[in-house]
C-alpha cells in the first residue's frame, strides 16, 4: 500500500507515513478475544465523497497463548496487549473502537493515549463504518471534581461512593453529575457499595444508581449525547468503567 499523500510505499497497510507526516488510517476497530485480537484499519472517504462509508485498508490478527500460572499470565496478558498497542501506534488513528474480552481490552487501553470507544460486539467493523460520518460527541475537559453540582452535596457510601462518582465524572462525555437524595432502598445489598448507570433518556442523559446496604441514591448524569442512541453508548462505557473498578451492580 502507498501513502495517499506522497505515494511512498508503506511497510504495512494503513501505516502512518513518516516521509510526509500523513495518516493513512483514520480509525482502528479492535475486536478482542482472550487469545486473539483482530484489528481492522479504516480510512475515511475524501471530502467530496462524504456519503461513502470508510474504506477498509487493512486487517491484522495478534494472537497469544494464555498461561496457566497466575503470575506468568499477568506478564503474558501485558505482552499481548502491548503487541496490539504497537500495531495501533503504527497507524496514529483519530479514534480506536473496541469490543470484546474485557481484560486484554483494558490492558491495551492502559498502554495507549488514544481514547477508546466501546462498540457493539456484533459486527463492530460495519457498525463503526456506519457511524463514522456522524458528528463526534463533545469532549469535556473539566476535572471530575468540578463536574459535581446540585443542591444535595452528600454522597452515599463514603470513600467508595465518592470513587464511584469520580469514575463516572471522569468520562470525557459527562458534563455534570447531580447527586440526588439518599433514600431507603428495601433489602440490604451484599458486597459493599454497588452502582450502575440506567438506560438513557431521549436527551441522552442517564441516571447513576448507587446502593450501600439498604440505602440508595439516584444521581443525574448530564452527558454530551444528542439522543438516546448516543446516550446508550455512554451508558455502556460508564457501566464498563464501574465493572473495571469493581462497583458494578448486576
Amino acid at each position: 500500500m502507498d501513502c495517499r499523500q506522497c505515494r511512498s510505499e508503506l511497510d504495512r497497510p494503513g501505516d502512518y507515513c513518516l516521509a510526509c507526516d500523513t495518516a493513512n488510517c483514520d480509525a482502528v476497530v479492535a475486536a478482542f478475544e482472550r487469545q486473539r485480537a483482530t484489528l481492522t484499519f479504516l480510512r475515511d472517504p475524501p471530502e467530496h465523497a462524504e456519503d461513502e462509508a470508510p474504506e477498509i485498508v487493512g486487517e491484522t490478527t495478534v494472537t497469544t497463548i494464555p498461561e496457566a500460572d497466575p503470575e506468568a499470565e499477568v506478564v503474558e496478558l501485558r505482552n499481548f496487549a502491548g503487541k496490539v498497542a504497537d500495531e495501533i501506534r503504527r497507524k496514529r488513528p483519530e479514534g480506536v473502537y473496541a469490543a470484546g474480552a474485557r481484560e486484554p481490552l483494558r490492558e491495551c487501553r492502559a498502554q495507549l493515549h488514544h481514547q477508546f470507544y466501546r462498540v457493539p460486539e456484533e459486527n463492530p467493523v460495519e457498525w463503526v463504518r456506519s457511524q463514522r460520518g456522524e458528528p463526534s460527541l463533545e469532549v469535556v475537559e473539566t476535572p471530575p471534581k468540578e463536574k459535581l453540582g446540585g443542591s444535595h452535596s452528600t454522597l452515599i457510601g463514603g470513600r467508595n461512593g465518592r470513587n464511584v462518582v469520580n469514575t463516572v465524572a471522569a468520562h470525557p462525555n459527562v458534563k455534570k453529575l447531580i447527586p440526588g437524595p439518599i433514600e431507603a432502598g428495601g433489602g440490604g445489598s451484599r458486597g459493599g457499595v454497588r452502582a450502575k448507570a440506567t438506560r438513557a433518556g431521549q436527551n441522552g442523559n442517564v441516571r447513576l444508581l448507587i446502593r450501600d446496604g439498604s440505602s440508595v441514591q439516584e444521581n443525574r448524569v448530564v452527558t454530551t449525547a444528542r439522543d438516546r442512541e448516543s446516550g446508550e453508548r455512554i451508558r455502556a462505557d460508564l457501566n464498563e468503567a464501574l465493572t473495571e473498578e469493581g462497583y458494578r451492580e448486576g
